[in-house]
């Protein structure tokens, strides 16, 4: 049994609860980040009829009986929904006809809603629950539960830390795809990423869209790599690319869809100081962003390395993963003025309040860290409810009325009470 067997996932309960009311359940995330290990756990039990739409025997049945294909009276099965789209019709009219809930579970590798002349799919019908690569709770067995601790206590949040600026560089080079984690061997761990990558573009991409210029792809995500944690917008590519400013925008949706990057969006509340409407970057694994700059933990903690960015965007993949498990229902947003007053993260849930934080690879914070959020803080007033510098020291300092410094760890050690494991690690 590999490593990834033996992790348990966060997502599991909320599959396991929409089975139980819904008709049809799509888990949908990157590839190789343990759908289909988290689909055999769900429905190891159940007598359940499997398809697997990667076998070519599987796909071609699908494509030419599809009302067939999904003929079953217990729970159906599908992996990699998204290389037969066309089936989703056949399953809309068999649910619509035995409207059980738990009739279908299926997995996806690509944004299904967002493919190009997809039909009607399943309004009303299903649910979908986002699957990241491992967080870093899960692998450590530790609680994830900084943002709901984070909104419950404010500014009276506190976490120690024993984790150092060497593991943080471990960390974010080695990322969270199950395989990856599994890999010791760091050269062997390399390889895989790399493959990983590859066939990325050579299956899921050219999938979703007839790519002119593969080569050019390949070079658009190293200088996304480069950029991860940062404002990226196409036309600022051009130049370096030799394409169009709509090519390059269609190839990075495509990369989204695919689930290899991700974009923060840009955040604003009429506050009276235009915002960027620029979305931030971040790889939905760190690990495959740091192979692609061809960094080991060693080389990422050199003076001149980009750690700063690379833990930026690992900060904020780890955010966006809890989002998905939370209680407290929040999105994620950065924040930039047009006086380059920035804000690395914006947390904002259903009731208008607001966490802001900042991320610093330094093992020590200046006040001069904290002038995004105190701005930030002014303008909210009282939905402002905490701002946060996560920095790569070991403990919790005040610097002002909601302002603290705490260190990255707090991420994956705190549970929702704001309390650390028994043994942190």
């Amino acid at each position: 049994m590999s490593r990834s067997d033996l992790i348990p996932r966060r997502a599991t309960s909320a599959v396991v609860e929409a089975l139980a009311d819904t008709r049809v359940v799509l888990v949908n995330g990157a590839r190789q980040s343990g759908k289909s290990t988290l689909v055999r756990s769900v429905a190891g039990d159940r007598a359940a009829e499997w398809r697997d739409l990667d076998l070519p025997q599987d796909r071609q049945s699908a494509l030419e009986d599809p009302v067939g294909f999904v003929s079953f009276e217990g729970l159906i099965v599908i992996d990699e929904i998204q290389r037969a789209p066309e089936l989703l019709l056949a399953i809309k009219a068999d649910v619509d006809a035995d409207p059980r809930p738990g009739r279908f579970l299926l997995t996806g590798s690509s944004r299904l809603l967002a493919l190009r002349g997809l039909p009607d799919t399943l309004p009303g019908r299903m649910e979908t629950i986002e699957l990241w690569p491992f967080s870093q709770g899960e692998i450590d067995r530790t609680p994830d539960g900084f943002i709901d601790a984070a909104f419950r206590l404010g500014p009276t949040i506190r976490h120690e830390s024993a984790v150092t600026r060497i593991d943080y560089a471990e960390r974010v080079v080695r990322g969270g795809l199950p395989e990856a984690v599994a890999r010791t061997d760091t050269r062997r761990r390399g390889r895989f990423l790399d493959s990983y990558v590859q066939n990325l573009i050579d299956r899921e991409v050219t999938q979703l869209a007839e790519i002119e210029r593969a080569p050019q792809l390949t070079t658009l995500i190293r200088l996304l790599a480069a950029r991860s944690g940062l404002l990226v917008a196409a036309g600022s590519l051009e130049s370096e690319l030799q394409l169009s400013r709509p090519t390059i925008a269609r190839y990075m949706r495509l990369l989204e869809e695919v689930f290899l990057i991700k974009r923060i969006p840009g955040w604003s509340r009429n506050l009276g100081t235009r915002a960027t409407s620029t979305a931030k970057l971040v790889f939905v694994d760190s690990g495959i962003a740091a192979r692609l700059l061809a960094l080991d933990g060693h080389a990422l903690r050199r003076p001149g390395a980009p750690f700063g960015p690379l833990l930026e965007g690992f900060v904020l993949s780890e955010l966006a993963r809890q989002t998905t498990w939370s209680q407290e229902l929040v999105d994620i947003y950065h924040y930039r003025d047009h006086n380059k007053v920035e804000v690395d993260a914006v947390l904002e849930n259903r009731q208008g309040q607001v966490i802001g934080i900042e991320i610093k690879a330094a093992s020590t914070v200046r006040s001069e860290d904290f002038n995004g959020l105190r701005q930030l803080a002014t303008k909210l007033d009282d939905d402002f409810v905490a701002g946060i510098v996560l920095y790569t020291g070991t403990t919790t300092l005040p610097f002002g009325p909601k302002l603290r410094a705490m260190p990255v760890s707090a991420l994956w050690q705190l549970d929702q009470e704001g309390q650390p494991p028994q043994r942190a690690t």
